[in-house]
């Protein structure tokens, strides 16, 4: 007489079956952390330099903003952009999502903003 033994685990699941669950979740948890990547948002050591110098507060909701102006120039097809707030300016480099400086709202009124391909108000 022959005994088999049960797999380990929920004996309801076959073998195959866990696997395929496992690879769905893995694939679900690597879609989440593609997009997490592609929108996450980067600042050089410039950018918070100038980020501690001038005061700038990076609330929750202005980094929501930033992303999101990132994400509305990829769709354009803009490489560096102007992402214009009240208060402050941030020049980004898209593709690589990265703040590559900021600008207070006092040092606005002497600057020219050069190589920006689009802007976007905050």
């Amino acid at each position: 007489m022959i005994n088999r033994i049960a797999p380990v685990g929920n004996p309801g699941i076959t073998r195959t079956q866990g696997k395929a669950a496992q690879q769905s979740d893995f694939g679900a948890m690597l879609q989440e952390k593609l997009l997490q990547k592609q929108t996450a948002l980067n600042f050089s050591k410039h950018a918070m330099n100038r980020v501690e110098e001038r005061g700038i507060e990076l609330t929750p909701d202005l980094m929501d903003k930033l992303a999101g102006s990132v994400e509305k120039a990829q769709e354009k097809g803009a490489v560096n952009i102007l992402a214009f707030g009240g208060e402050q300016a941030f020049i980004i480099n898209v593709p690589h999502s990265r703040v590559i400086t900021t600008i207070s709202q006092e040092e606005m009124k002497e600057k020219i903003f050069t190589n920006i391909d689009a802007a976007v108000l905050l």
